[in-house]
Protein backbone atom coordinates (compact mmCIF):
# COMPACT_ATOMS: atom_id res chain seq x y z
CA UNK A 1 0.00 0.00 0.00
CA UNK A 2 0.95 3.80 -0.98
CA UNK A 3 -0.13 6.52 1.08
CA UNK A 4 1.27 8.95 -1.58
CA UNK A 5 -1.96 8.90 -3.23
CA UNK A 6 -4.74 10.85 -0.78
CA UNK A 7 -8.28 12.16 -1.57
CA UNK A 8 -10.43 14.99 -0.28
CA UNK A 9 -12.66 14.05 2.81
CA UNK A 10 -15.75 15.41 0.72
CA UNK A 11 -15.19 13.14 -2.08
CA UNK A 12 -15.37 10.24 -0.05
CA UNK A 13 -17.88 11.00 2.31
CA UNK A 14 -15.18 9.71 5.07
CA UNK A 15 -16.25 13.00 7.39
CA UNK A 16 -16.95 11.30 10.13
CA UNK A 17 -17.31 7.99 9.59
CA UNK A 18 -15.67 5.32 11.82
CA UNK A 19 -14.18 2.11 10.33
CA UNK A 20 -13.23 -1.34 11.99
CA UNK A 21 -9.50 -2.28 10.49
CA UNK A 22 -9.16 -6.43 11.17
CA UNK A 23 -5.40 -6.99 10.47
CA UNK A 24 -3.03 -9.08 11.53
CA UNK A 25 0.44 -7.65 10.08
CA UNK A 26 1.57 -4.90 12.04
CA UNK A 27 3.08 -2.89 8.83
CA UNK A 28 -0.25 -3.29 6.87
CA UNK A 29 -2.21 -1.96 9.92
CA UNK A 30 -0.19 0.97 10.09
CA UNK A 31 -0.15 2.23 6.59
CA UNK A 32 -3.68 1.18 6.37
CA UNK A 33 -4.83 3.16 9.12
CA UNK A 34 -2.37 6.32 7.63
CA UNK A 35 -4.17 6.20 4.29
CA UNK A 36 -7.91 5.88 5.64
CA UNK A 37 -6.88 8.84 8.69
CA UNK A 38 -5.98 11.03 5.57
CA UNK A 39 -8.61 10.40 4.32
CA UNK A 40 -10.60 11.43 7.18
CA UNK A 41 -11.81 8.29 8.82
CA UNK A 42 -11.69 7.35 12.53
CA UNK A 43 -10.15 4.01 12.61
CA UNK A 44 -9.93 1.57 15.37
CA UNK A 45 -8.22 -2.03 14.72
CA UNK A 46 -8.25 -5.39 15.84
CA UNK A 47 -5.81 -7.71 15.16
CA UNK A 48 -7.76 -10.83 14.13
CA UNK A 49 -11.32 -11.48 13.82
CA UNK A 50 -11.92 -12.43 17.31
CA UNK A 51 -11.19 -9.54 18.67
CA UNK A 52 -13.33 -7.77 16.07
CA UNK A 53 -16.08 -9.63 16.60
CA UNK A 54 -16.11 -8.94 20.30
CA UNK A 55 -15.66 -5.16 19.33
CA UNK A 56 -19.03 -4.97 17.09
CA UNK A 57 -20.77 -6.91 19.50
CA UNK A 58 -20.26 -4.65 22.43
CA UNK A 59 -20.75 -1.61 20.17
CA UNK A 60 -23.60 0.24 19.63
CA UNK A 61 -25.74 0.15 16.83
CA UNK A 62 -24.25 2.94 14.26
CA UNK A 63 -20.71 2.99 16.41
CA UNK A 64 -19.09 1.21 12.98
CA UNK A 65 -19.96 2.66 9.81
CA UNK A 66 -18.08 -0.92 7.85
CA UNK A 67 -15.13 -3.05 8.89
CA UNK A 68 -11.95 -3.69 6.47
CA UNK A 69 -11.47 -7.25 7.15
CA UNK A 70 -8.29 -9.40 6.21
CA UNK A 71 -8.88 -12.99 5.63
CA UNK A 72 -5.85 -14.58 6.90
CA UNK A 73 -5.12 -14.17 10.66
CA UNK A 74 -4.28 -16.23 13.44
CA UNK A 75 -7.36 -16.77 16.76
CA UNK A 76 -10.49 -16.21 13.90
CA UNK A 77 -10.14 -15.73 9.85
CA UNK A 78 -12.17 -13.12 8.60
CA UNK A 79 -14.44 -15.76 7.08
CA UNK A 80 -15.66 -16.82 10.52
CA UNK A 81 -15.40 -13.19 11.78
CA UNK A 82 -17.53 -12.40 9.31
CA UNK A 83 -20.51 -15.18 9.65
CA UNK A 84 -19.87 -14.33 13.48
CA UNK A 85 -20.72 -10.97 12.82
CA UNK A 86 -23.84 -11.43 10.25
CA UNK A 87 -25.19 -13.94 12.76
CA UNK A 88 -25.19 -11.50 16.09
CA UNK A 89 -28.70 -11.36 17.04
CA UNK A 90 -28.96 -7.44 17.10
CA UNK A 91 -30.27 -6.60 13.33
CA UNK A 92 -28.19 -3.36 13.29
CA UNK A 93 -24.69 -4.86 14.19
CA UNK A 94 -24.98 -7.90 12.08
CA UNK A 95 -25.96 -5.53 8.75
CA UNK A 96 -22.89 -3.66 8.81
CA UNK A 97 -20.70 -3.51 6.07
CA UNK A 98 -17.59 -5.96 5.63
CA UNK A 99 -15.12 -5.67 2.40
CA UNK A 100 -12.42 -8.21 2.77
CA UNK A 101 -8.87 -6.64 2.40
CA UNK A 102 -6.83 -9.60 1.35
CA UNK A 103 -4.46 -11.29 -0.53
CA UNK A 104 -6.31 -13.83 -1.53
CA UNK A 105 -7.56 -12.64 -5.07
CA UNK A 106 -8.78 -15.70 -7.31
CA UNK A 107 -12.39 -15.37 -8.03
CA UNK A 108 -12.98 -18.27 -5.50
CA UNK A 109 -11.34 -15.85 -3.15
CA UNK A 110 -13.79 -13.45 -4.07
CA UNK A 111 -16.83 -15.43 -4.24
CA UNK A 112 -16.04 -17.34 -0.69
CA UNK A 113 -16.08 -13.61 0.65
CA UNK A 114 -19.92 -13.08 -0.67
CA UNK A 115 -20.58 -16.04 0.69
CA UNK A 116 -19.49 -15.58 4.18
CA UNK A 117 -21.44 -12.02 4.17
CA UNK A 118 -18.65 -9.89 2.75
CA UNK A 119 -19.97 -6.11 0.61
CA UNK A 120 -16.97 -5.98 -1.71
CA UNK A 121 -13.61 -7.35 -1.86
CA UNK A 122 -10.50 -5.08 -2.20
CA UNK A 123 -7.14 -6.83 -3.20
CA UNK A 124 -3.67 -6.20 -1.54
CA UNK A 125 -1.17 -4.87 -2.37
CA UNK A 126 -3.99 -1.77 -2.09
CA UNK A 127 -4.74 0.65 -4.77
CA UNK A 128 -5.81 3.38 -2.34
CA UNK A 129 -8.18 4.61 -5.20
CA UNK A 130 -9.74 1.50 -5.58
CA UNK A 131 -9.98 1.48 -1.71
CA UNK A 132 -11.27 4.62 -1.11
CA UNK A 133 -13.91 4.75 -3.74
CA UNK A 134 -14.92 1.13 -2.65
CA UNK A 135 -15.81 2.36 0.29
CA UNK A 136 -17.60 5.97 -0.85
CA UNK A 137 -19.74 3.12 -2.98
CA UNK A 138 -20.36 0.92 0.29
CA UNK A 139 -20.82 3.76 2.53
CA UNK A 140 -23.15 5.50 -0.05
CA UNK A 141 -25.52 2.20 0.34
CA UNK A 142 -26.43 2.78 3.46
Amino acid sequence: MSAENGTAKSETGSAGKRLLLVEDNAVNMQIAQLILKRAGFTVETAENGQLAVDMVSASEPGYYDAILMDIQMPVMDGYAATRAIRALHRRELAEIPIVALTANVFREDVEAAKAAGMVAHIAKPVDVQKLLATLCSVLSQR
